[in-house]
């Protein structure tokens, strides 16, 4: 994804927000790097829009609080499959 990394770190912010999206969603979406998107909404977003980060900030904590979860939802529906 070419373009500027401010407008990046907004567009990436409107879908994680839009979307409750994890930062390997977002990665996959645009077709980037876990560490391009994670750079731009971290360090990037607060210098740019703070209100827009702080809303990022709290998805990526429920996601991070929830990623337990997936990790065994994961793991159930690997094993029930047979693989």
């Amino acid at each position: 994804m070419k373009g500027l990394p401010e407008d990046r770190a907004v567009r990436f912010a409107l879908y994680i927000i839009e979307n409750g999206a994890t930062v390997r969603d977002t990665a996959r979406e645009f077709g980037i790097s876990k560490s391009t998107v994670h750079k731009d909404v971290t360090e990037r977003l607060p210098v740019i829009n703070n209100k827009l980060y702080r809303q990022v900030k709290a998805v990526l904590e429920k996601n991070k609080q929830e990623r337990h979860i997936r990790g065994g939802q994961a793991t159930k529906l690997k094993y029930a499959h047979g693989e």
